[in-house]
């Protein structure tokens, strides 16, 4: 089985002083361990990055240091990279949908689960991907 992973799962998986991150953890130990297959897009890697090194901890993380965790942490995990049609097709179906800004970044990830066929696309922003997937929003988990 193959699930996308959303850096709403990835970041928190990583870091054990965030909230959600009991319940993240599990998705990139059941990788690790091969009982799935777990795939990122490249984004969501770079957004992983982002989100650990302005959380609001202290101390904290360092450049470095989320780094190092990103590179250990999605180590078992497939990195997918969005192609020209993934932007062209995206950017074409919010503009259908109606939808403006920001929301069309978890429209191109929904873009790669579609295109992978994957069993879930994982997150915590289930409503976000149900606006930008509603075919597939039997296939959006929440962990």
């Amino acid at each position: 089985m193959t699930y996308l992973l959303d850096a709403s799962v990835v970041a928190p998986a990583l870091e054990a002083r965030h909230p959600n991150h009991a319940r993240a953890l599990p998705w990139l130990g059941r990788a690790k361990r091969g009982e799935i297959e777990a795939a990122i897009t490249a984004h969501t890697l770079v957004e992983s990055y982002t989100t650990l090194t302005v959380l609001p901890v202290y101390p904290r993380i360092s450049p470095g240091h989320a780094c190092r965790v990103l590179t250990e942490g999605t180590a078992h995990v497939r990195i997918v990279e969005l192609t020209e049609a993934d932007y062209r097709q995206t950017i074409q179906r919010v503009a259908d949908l109606g939808l403006p800004g920001a929301v069309i970044y978890d429209a191109l990830i929904a873009c790669v689960a579609a295109r992978l066929n994957v069993d879930g696309l994982v997150t915590f922003n289930v409503r976000h991907f149900q606006r930008v997937w509603p075919e597939g929003q039997d296939r959006i988990i929440s962990p």
